[in-house]
């Protein structure tokens, strides 16, 4: 038998972290590290990309869909600088991710191959922890660490492991040596409540306000019951932020969508419309869409006191978890809702939701993009996972999926980063290999690594006991990745090299189908959501569709409330607004 290395006990501390796989690309210095998986048995395993870009983005993908921590793996130099772009991902949308690294430096400092400071490189991202082991001893010390800290920051944390500590053989580890000390993991996290004295302010500001709206973000995620309830019991309307789409049932009545440039124009008129406002969990980047400052009184909930705050002035700030804390606020906030300013907010909704259909349903050159995520809205599987990546994607997703409830959506939110959907697909369909998953992307996101990715599914996806993974692409051609309403590029060299991406599908083994009238996209989702394999769905849209973002929040639903011709202008306007849209689009 072999003797052991401390590349062994790298192993021993994932699995002792419970990782049921690491993501990264095979290189030199973390080959011990590799060769440890392989001697594993599976148990955690080793999932090659190819790319050490992707690789990072499964990781921050699997933190995403799974609750847990990612792990992804490279080697020095070039490959280390291939993860940041996930890292960031992950750092920007608070989620824990251990880098683990290797270095071989074994010429003079500064002069070896491939040599890059990795603590500098990493110092940014993995701001919280970047460590070397300098002995073998202090790996396992180091590892436990990293994971404790990625948990409770949130955030990506990196190890540096050099060669020769890895090749090293398993040092007989004294627990009071200096730097090493044994240790428990998944020491769980902290019940997080505000003060009595802040939740009674909080409650007092919400139970006075006449117009309350509420916007929930990612950090609302299990506490979607006791939102509803308190949205009840105050009459309040309710929008989302990006990341917070999947929170909350998206078929509620008083439910207006998603708030931002990429949001619809309920939203903004909810917040055009209120004089009191909750935030729960969100750090939403599109602030013009907010009430203008002085418009209205503000509760901000938080798990990260940090986050208060920095996105909109607050008057009262209350940094906990948020199921819990709103059950606080329930046992404190009176039962006073608002039917007409609630029946305000419903007839907003209704309109944009008939907006949404006609805009779906407009003629276009050859297929709507609209009308592809719409029809797949009716087709959804009511459980599994969609990945949406970055493009003029998202504004279709945004605005016409409507998620089951019980449907984890992700997307690389605040970074923007292309090229994340399918890597974070492959992800959740490792993690849930019985449910569906379906990818939402654009031509260029597939050019960008969709294409070599998916060559790692074609590879995986016969041990999967529910082999759908649906990738659909939007194939616009357009260079800019957004659409919107621009003409089309005329000439041939400026365009996006039009890519047989249905074909590529099926050179692999996979299914592929390609769609180009609009009659037909409702039996391509079928077909797609029907193999028995995952699937490519190219749609060839029109570039020229307008994005149409909702005007800011100036939209101010409070003129609804008055009295005869005011009302009466007001509806028009917002008749006026719709047929505008449409005719725009047509």
């Amino acid at each position: 038998m072999a003797e052991r290395t401390v590349a062994d006990l790298v192993v021993d501390r994932l699995r002792a972290w419970r990782v049921p796989r690491a993501f990264g690309y095979p290189g030199e210095a973390i080959a011990p590290v590799i060769a440890a998986l392989d001697r594993s048995g599976g148990d955690p395993a080793f999932i090659p990309a190819r790319h050490e870009e992707t690789a990072s983005f499964m990781a921050t993908g699997h933190a995403k869909f799974t609750g847990g921590i990612g792990v992804c793996l490279a080697t020095q130099g070039p490959s280390a600088v291939q993860l940041l772009n996930g890292l960031y991902d992950a750092k920007l949308d608070s989620k824990p991710v251990v880098a683990i690294v290797g270095e071989d430096v074994s010429g003079p400092l500064g002069g070896a191959h491939e040599e890059i400071g990795l603590s500098r490189l990493f110092g940014d991202v993995c701001n919280q922890f970047v460590r070397y082991a300098r002995s073998p001893g202090q790996v396992p010390t180091l590892l436990d660490q990293a994971f404790r800290t990625a948990a409770a920051t949130r955030s990506p944390v990196c190890v540096v492991l050099p060669r020769q500590v890895l090749d090293s053989a398993v040092p007989d580890l004294q627990p009071h040596a200096a730097g090493v000390f044994t240790a428990t993991p998944g020491e769980p996290l902290a019940r997080v409540l505000p003060h009595e004295v802040d939740l009674a302010a909080a409650a007092q500001l919400l139970g006075s306000g006449q117009r309350t709206a509420i916007l929930v973000g990612q950090g609302g995620r299990g506490a979607e019951d006791e939102i509803i309830a308190l949205a009840d019991r105050l009459g309040a309307g309710v929008a989302t932020s990006l990341l917070g789409k999947p929170v909350l049932d998206e078929r509620l009545p008083f439910h207006a969508g998603v708030l931002g440039e990429v949001g619809t124009p309920a939203a903004a008129e909810l917040m055009g419309g209120c004089d009191a406002l909750l935030l729960i969990g969100t750090n939403d980047p599109w602030t013009d869409y907010f009430p203008m400052p002085g418009q209205v009184r503000t509760v901000q909930i938080d798990i990260d006191g940090r986050r208060i705050g920095t996105r909109y002035p607050v008057d009262v700030p209350l940094v906990g978890d948020a199921a819990e804390t709103i059950r606080a606020l329930l046992d404190r906030v009176p039962d006073r809702p608002n039917p007409q300013w609630r029946a305000t907010v419903e007839n907003s909704v209704d309109r944009w939701r008939r907006e949404a259909t006609e805009r779906a349903a407009a003629p276009a050159e050859p297929v709507n993009p609209q009308l592809v995520l719409q029809e797949l809205s009716t087709r959804l599987p009511r459980t599994g996972a969609v990945a949406v990546d970055v493009g003029s994607v998202i504004y279709w997703y945004a605005r016409h999926l409507e998620l089951p409830p019980g449907v984890n959506a992700q997307l690389c939110g605040t970074l923007g980063s292309m090229g994340c959907a399918l890597p974070y697909a492959f992800a959740a369909k490792l993690a849930a290999p019985d449910q569906p998953v379906v990818a939402l992307m654009g031509d260029g996101a597939m050019q960008l690594n969709g294409l070599a990715e998916l060559i790692t599914v074609s590879h995986h996806w016969s041990e999967w006991r529910d082999p759908r993974l649906v990738v659909l692409v939007l194939n616009n051609r357009d260079h800019s990745g957004m659409g919107g309403g621009r003409q089309p590029v005329s000439d041939p060299a400026r365009r996006r090299p039009d890519v047989p991406y249905a074909g590529w599908a099926r050179l692999l083994g996979l299914h592929g189908v390609r769609v180009d009238r609009p009659e037909l996209v409702g039996a391509a989702w079928d077909e797609a959501l029907a193999a028995d394999r995952p699937c490519v769905l190219e749609a060839v849209v029109d570039a020229a569709v307008p994005l149409s973002p909702p005007e800011p929040a100036f939209a101010d639903l409070r003129d609804l409330f008055a009295e005869g011709d005011a009302a009466r202008r007001v509806r028009e306007q917002s008749d006026r607004r719709l047929t505008l849209a449409a005719e725009e689009i047509s």
